[in-house]
């Protein structure tokens, strides 16, 4: 695994890169880093070249200035796309990896080989996300807002180990499934300006969300990239039955059930996750 610092949009972005053949881009959610991707880059690195950038505000790229939502994140990815020399690349991605995806494929479609989604948001969820009996699954959206937040959390090592191993715990189904790399990850939040930086994309997301919990969004054109997305059968967080209107943003879509896992199949399951992403890009193919 090799560690590259790569200047993109005018800040500097941390790359894990790995393997060879075609590349693939690989795009955390949140409370995550690259790290989250290691067991199914090892997997996949006899087959394609593997980036996974620590998006603006996490791990150790770069923090924005202020709120950094899914356009911001992906004009960055755009411009590490360009500064990486990569003509076309796959693009995988889940949770917060996923919402910058749908703008990254609206605005450069033809640099895009395939998009490879995990759980994730999409305009069709609309209102179901803040139903009454949803709330408490989404509470956090609006704390991670807070200007208090990251002075709470980011106030002792073990606050910090407390909040993120909670949603590392809750959400997954396989419960065991980020024991080995908890420490890591708090350390990882703990730097300077991380907390405060993964927050920055909910405050950058709240109006969209908002609209969407309304169901005021405006519809957008159909993405039409080769698309294919495993949805976690046990997801606490987005059930896999708001997949229902996934065909109205992608026009040309593989949609299965991710059986036995929860809202990270790629740490939960990663010998079935590399086999689905590869599947998928070797279906497409591209030069």
């Amino acid at each position: 695994m090799e560690h590259l610092t790569v200047r993109a949009n005018g800040a500097a972005f941390h790359v894990a890169q790995t393997g060879s053949g075609r590349p693939l881009l690989l795009l955390h959610g949140w409370p995550e880093f690259w790290l989250s991707w290691e067991p199914v880059m090892t997997r996949l690195a006899d087959r394609f070249t593997l980036y996974a950038p620590d998006l603006r505000g996490f791990g150790a790229s770069d923090k924005p200035d202020g709120p950094h939502g899914p356009d911001q994140h992906a004009a960055d990815m755009l411009a590490l796309i360009d500064a990486l020399g990569l003509e076309r690349a796959g693009i995988v991605g889940h949770d917060v990896g996923g919402g910058l995806m749908q703008p990254l494929a609206r605005a450069a479609p033809g640099r895009i080989a395939g998009l490879f989604f995990f759980d994730f948001v999409y305009p069709g969820i609309g209102p179901r996300m803040a139903e009454p009996d949803r709330l408490n699954n989404i509470w956090y959206q609006s704390f991670n807002q807070l200007e208090i937040a990251p002075k709470l959390v980011g106030a002792t090592r073990e606050n910090c180990r407390a909040y993120i191993g909670y949603f590392l715990k809750h959400w997954t189904h396989r419960k065991q499934a980020f024991d080995e790399v908890i420490e890591a990850f708090t350390d990882n939040f703990m730097k300077a300006g991380n907390l405060a930086g993964g927050f920055a994309y909910y405050r950058a997301a709240h109006s969209a969300r908002i609209k969407m919990l309304k169901g005021e969004a405006p519809p957008a054109t159909p993405i039409e990239l080769p698309t294919c997305v495993r949805w976690a059968e046990h997801d606490p967080l987005f059930p896999y039955a708001w997949t229902d209107r996934l065909g109205e943003t992608f026009a040309d879509l593989d949609l299965a059930m991710f059986p036995d896992v929860g809202h990270f199949p790629h740490r939960e399951d990663p010998d079935r996750a590399a086999s689905e992403i590869a599947a998928f890009f070797e279906r497409v193919g591209w030069h």
